[in-house]
């Protein structure tokens, strides 16, 4: 069955289990796909009519990794089996950290505030829209009215100053 020039049958049976190698969770990868259709059905690209196959491997894999990189922002909790129990329901695995290790966190946190305090100004923004808010370089330069190379060479800056320091954070 085709479907905007695509083999449906080739997608699920072949670029599907792919998309699965890459994520390790079905709905995940569904979702993938399903959404890289939908971009497939939208767009008025040369290519799309050309190689349609091939078009859509492309949206499917800048798919996969824009999931790796916003969801790298998260960190994975435990499941109940790699927690693990005494046997009386109680886990192995403690999810609250000790108070040596909340002073230690509370260190760490402190000197990097410090030293993206020592940024300056327009870098120190430029790092956190990118960093903490997600935005692509194109949308910072558009939102702070610089280029995109002024936004790499700011986030250059940041990383440079943030690497020197982390030899002494830890």
């Amino acid at each position: 069955m085709y479907w905007h020039g695509i083999d449906l049958y080739w997608a699920y049976s072949n670029l599907l289990p792919n998309i699965y190698k890459e994520t390790r969770c079905h709905h995940r990868a569904c979702d993938i796909l399903h959404d890289a259709l939908l971009r497939f059905a939208l767009t008025s690209s040369a290519g799309r009519d050309e190689k349609p196959h091939a078009y859509l491997r492309m949206i499917a894999r800048n798919l996969t990794l824009d999931e790796f990189k916003s969801s790298r922002r998260f960190l994975p909790l435990l499941t109940p089996e790699e927690m693990g129990s005494d046997g009386a329901g109680n886990p192995l695995v403690s999810l609250s950290p000790s108070p040596e290790e909340l002073v230690q966190i509370k260190q760490r946190l402190e000197a990097l505030q410090r030293v993206i305090d020592g940024l300056p100004a327009r870098c120190k923004e430029t790092f956190w829209l990118f960093r903490i808010e997600g935005l692509s370089q194109q949308e910072i330069a558009n939102k702070l009215s610089i280029t995109v190379n002024m936004v790499q060479r700011h986030l250059l800056r940041a990383m440079a100053d943030l690497l020197e320091a982390q030899e002494f954070i830890r």
